[in-house]
């Protein structure tokens, strides 16, 4: 075992035994649909100067999401309900008391100058200018609320809001003595009022109570400090910038920060209710899942195995350990898991096969190559040659999900961390644990002896079809375009047709609560609604006896059956609400989730132009929108319905068709290269052959888990996996016969040019 080996076997299992540390110690986090948690129903009231009406409910709401995020709250759930009521459901809350009074407080932050103290002392108001050129203005409209210390201090109108902020942090100043502290930031008038306020201040005397700076939140004098000595008279403060000192600890200082970023809420939040829910998704519909999985997990590694044989094995080998390093992860960062995402964390284990299936296809070039093979020497070459395509598609993904989880929230940033999690730990899985298992089995000489054993020893039975028959798919690409045209007007008259049937989540819907003598199994009520009609009807425990089922819009008669159906299971249940509800998913979150899209599909844009050329970045992304229209059109034509569980398959399919993308124009690139002044076409068509094999190898991989969750993970997972079986064949095909044919296209309309390394 040489040097490098052996570096990357300290390193495989020192990761390893962390990973294993964490998933043992610390326990990962589950999402409503899993676990439960709490709900708190809070109630909007109007204020002296807002009604609370369904705007004003909407506007508190947006600002409750951004509190919660702030909390470290992950997939929580929040609905407008009737018109000035908002449910609020927190998946494993350790506090709820404490979730309800930051949520619910309203504040408002205002900055005050300091008149002076009801004790006597005040601030002595002469006609000196000082440093001034004018004099003192005159006293504003005041107040009186107590400092800190209790004294009563005497406040001016307040002369900043909260508006004026731009940003606040917690931070912690050791050397300078502070300690935890709350930095607050100005943005436009806020800075020029920041130092007129603080200018007029320092124009009093040190130790003047008319030199301290009030910061009021909720009625509350939080902080007064004195202007420093240094700041001179009219001048104050110019950068727009403070800092609220205290006896703070870290919790109160980030609560602090987190309610000064948050804004202040639209109108006072009164929290009217507060009981613990059960999961939104039943014991059978998770464990059949878990059964979907193992099965689905079983498959591809059988598939892989027999594909591969020993270097299957090890490929199966490092999958497990891809697992354990992606759960680890996950818990690691408190990231919550709900069952779209443990679907997600396990179809990526038969995605992650795909770095796997790169290095042992260019193994088998590399062995079929040489004159005088050696399988040590060709997995070398495989792992070498398959770098590029493996990073170049790996950063394009990470790219996507840095920008999901910066731009965006909800279930969306969710989704970026996930999937981040995911490219890395398979990165891991593929070059440092598989490669070091996989060097040290072809070191050994029993396996020298017999090379066919390590399943790279040959060309494979796809390759060598490809070769006899030699295929000529780009001699005329307009063709495939107008396949690809074909299947965009198919797909596009569904949606124009038919709509696009969304989820409860974009529409909202109505919520019905009861109040039965006994409890009533969740499940029971699920089956017997969807036997009944309403197969999406979300199901919930409330409380110790109370059932809640949540719906698209009903009319009377569909309300008279859904709660005949309940009454049916439960004896007694008496209805004590009958609601509307608005989305979970709102319009902020909607806007900010296609604005993070956007952005990354222009990032990635960017990076595949830099490392290729730009007909290829177009023809990757030309490539990436056909395959969302096809996708949402075929649901559109089935009356599936789009939601939340299909917007994250569909954020699937995007880095599939992406990565797909990238593995074929790498390779064009590279024959570019060994080729110089070969036309494009013919380049394209030998890289389409040399990547087939990769391509439908890491494709049956992904289908036997896809197949396995559409048959057996119930009603919750059909459509999930419906969505992303659509997507792994159209982002198969559309890669080769939509991506290459528009690059084809894009590169005989720019000026002649002959390949090169550039390419």
């Amino acid at each position: 075992m040489n040097r490098s080996v052996r570096v990357r076997a300290l390193l495989a299992l020192a990761v390893i035994a962390l990973s294993l540390y964490i998933a043992v110690t610390v326990p990962v986090r589950l999402g409503l649909d899993l676990r439960g948690g709490t709900q708190l129903v809070l109630e909007t009231r109007s204020s002296p100067t807002t009604d609370a009406g369904p705007e004003a409910t909407d506007r508190t709401l947006e600002v409750l999401r951004g509190r919660i995020d702030g909390l470290g709250v992950a997939e929580p759930n929040l609905v407008r309900s009737g018109e000035n009521r908002i449910i609020v459901e927190l998946p494993g809350v350790q506090d709820p008391k404490r979730a309800a009074d930051v949520l619910g407080r309203t504040a408002q932050l205002t900055f005050h100058p300091v008149l002076g103290t009801t004790d006597g002392t005040t601030d002595r108001t002469t006609d000196r200018t000082d440093e001034a050129s004018r004099p003192l203005p005159k006293r504003p409209r005041e107040h009186v609320l107590p400092d800190e210390s209790g004294t009563p201090l005497r406040l001016g109108s307040a002369a900043l809001t909260g508006e004026d902020v731009k940003e606040a942090a917690a931070r912690f100043d050791q050397q300078g003595g502070a300690g935890w502290h709350v930095t607050v930031g100005f943005e436009g008038d806020g800075r020029a009022g920041w130092a007129r306020l603080t200018g007029e201040a320092a124009c009093h005397p040190a130790g003047d109570p008319a030199r301290r700076v009030a910061i009021v939140l909720d009625d509350k004098v939080i902080s007064s400090p004195q202007v420093d000595p240094s700041v001179a008279c009219r001048t104050g403060i110019r950068d727009g910038a403070t800092q609220i000192t205290g006896s703070f600890g870290p919790g109160e200082a980030r609560e602090l920060s987190l309610l000064v970023n948050g804004g202040a809420l639209p109108v006072p939040v009164e929290t009217v209710e507060q009981r613990t829910v059960g999961p939104t998704l039943g014991a059978q519909a998770i464990t059949a899942s878990a059964w979907a999985a193992a099965i689905g997990t079983a498959l591809t590694s059988l598939f892989i195995i027999g594909v591969y044989r020993l270097m299957g094995v090890l490929a199966a080998v490092g999958l497990v350990c891809y697992g354990l390093v992606s759960y680890a992860a996950l818990a690691a960062l408190g990231a919550t898991l709900t069952l779209p995402g443990l679907v997600g964390f396990v179809l990526a284990i038969g995605m992650a096969v795909d770095a796997n299936v790169l290095v042992f296809e260019r193994a088998r070039e590399e062995y079929g190559a040489r004159s005088r093979p050696s399988t040590r020497s060709a997995l070398s070459a495989g792992f070498r040659n398959a770098f590029s395509a493996i990073a170049d598609s790996s950063i394009t993904t990470l790219i996507a999900a840095a920008l999901l989880f910066f731009l965006a929230s909800g279930p969306v940033r969710g989704f970026g961390v996930t999937l981040g999690i995911g490219v890395l730990a398979s990165m891991i899985s593929a070059l440092v644990i598989t490669r070091v298992l996989a060097e040290i089995a072809v070191s050994r000489p029993r396996v020298r002896r017999r090379p066919r054993l390590t399943g790279i020893a040959t060309t494979g039975a796809v390759r060598d079809r490809l070769a006899r028959r030699n295929p000529r798919l780009m001699r005329r690409p307009h063709r495939w375009l107008a396949v690809s045209v074909t299947a965009l007007v198919l797909a596009g008259s569904g949606i124009a047709v038919r709509g696009i049937d969304l989820g409860v989540e974009f529409t909202g819907g109505r919520l019905i609560e009861y109040a039965t003598t006994s409890p009533v199994d969740p499940d029971r009520v699920r089956t017997a609604l969807a036997d009944a009609g309403f197969p999406r009807a979300v199901v919930q425990s409330s409380g110790e006896t109370g059932l809640t089922v949540r719906t698209g819009p009903l009319t009377n008669a569909e309300e008279t059956q859904v709660t005949g159906t309940v009454r049916d299971l439960a004896g007694r249940a008496d209805k004590v609400r009958d609601e509307l509800v608005g989305p979970s998913l709102g319009e902020e979150l909607r806007r900010g989730a296609l604005i993070a899209l956007a952005v990354a599909l222009g990032a990635q844009f960017v990076y595949l132009a830099a490392r290729f050329r730009w007909v290829f970045g177009t023809a990757a992304v030309v490539a990436l929108a056909h395959d969302v229209v096809i996708l949402v059109g075929v649901f559109a034509w089935l009356g599936r319905p789009v939601d939340g569980v299909f917007l994250a398959a569909l954020l699937t399919v995007i880095g599939y068709s992406v990565n797909d993308s990238v593995v074929l124009f790498d390779r064009v690139r590279e024959l570019a290269r060994r080729t110089p002044g070969a036309p494009l076409p013919d380049l394209t068509d030998r890289a389409i052959v040399q990547t087939l094999p990769r391509t439908v190898n890491t494709g049956m991989g992904a289908a036997f888990i896809l197949t396995a969750l559409a048959v057996l993970g119930g009603s919750s997972l059909t459509d999930f996996a419906l969505a992303l079986l659509i997507g792994l064949v159209v982002g198969t095909y559309s890669s080769v016969l939509t991506a290459a044919p528009v690059a084809i296209r894009l590169h005989h309309h720019t000026p002649p040019r002959q390949p090169s390394g550039r390419t």
